[in-house]
């Protein structure tokens, strides 16, 4: 970040503190900036003041507003990826998405060695850990900790009731046609950036074949004490 103004330089450090000194009033919930604090209490007052001048929607921020007419009035899309055609509306979709050719998934399960590319899809997962169960089969009643062993339910037992499309490059069955579309281009599109097995040598231009590389080495014990002969796999 480079600013010819110190006190944009002063507020853009602040992001990078930990320190939230400033204090709802009403809820007592604290941010880093003034900013984040003034956006927060729009919230509890139903303020919207950034105006859309193209419908009468109105929002709590002004990134809201430039989401919106983004997504709803110019369909820009400034975040381009310098790897392939995908381009994003938000610079965090776009950070993301990059992900998927470099293999970075930075956030991992304290409990376990599950790790994801995005902040979202670790809270989902850390859902099988708590034993809470959101989801639920609207057929039976049902509940699951995550949305995709609803859907296997779903098929298993009330197959008849619910669409099945079976993707054509594994033995994957999907409830829905645009989950079909997410698990194709997560899965199996191809990728320019070959990602490298955490385990060997090995690249993949396809997640898929990747992944099922990855369950040759699951009986490994490759992480081994330097003091004496004990070894595990995590």
């Amino acid at each position: 970040f480079t600013s010819l103004r110190l006190s944009s330089l002063n507020r853009h450090v602040k992001t990078h503190s930990d320190e939230k000194r400033h204090v709802c009033h009403l809820c007592l919930k604290a941010f880093r900036t003034a900013t984040l604090l003034h956006n927060h209490v729009n919230v509890h007052t139903g303020t919207r003041p950034y105006k859309c001048s193209d419908c009468d929607m109105a929002f709590v921020t002004s990134g809201e507003l430039s989401r919106h007419r983004r997504y709803k009035h110019t369909l820009e899309k400034p975040f381009k990826c310098s790897v392939c055609k995908y381009s994003s509306v938000e610079a965090s979709k776009m950070k993301r998405h990059i992900r998927s050719h470099t293999g970075e998934r930075p956030y991992a399960c304290d409990l376990c060695s599950y790790a994801s590319k995005d902040a979202y899809k670790l809270k989902r997962h850390m859902i099988t850990h708590s034993g809470e169960k959101p989801f639920e089969c609207y057929v039976c009643q049902a509940k699951f900790t995550q949305s995709g062993t609803m859907k296997i339910h779903m098929l298993q037992k009330h197959g008849e009731s619910v669409p099945k499309y079976q993707c054509p490059h594994c033995s994957t069955f999907i409830a829905r046609r645009s989950d079909l579309g997410v698990h194709l281009r997560n899965l199996h599109s191809y990728m320019a950036v070959a990602i490298k097995c955490s385990y060997c040598e090995a690249v993949f231009h396809e997640r898929y074949a990747l992944i099922q590389h990855k369950k040759t080495h699951r009986n490994e014990k490759r992480f081994k004490c330097d003091q004496c002969n004990y070894a595990c796999k995590q």
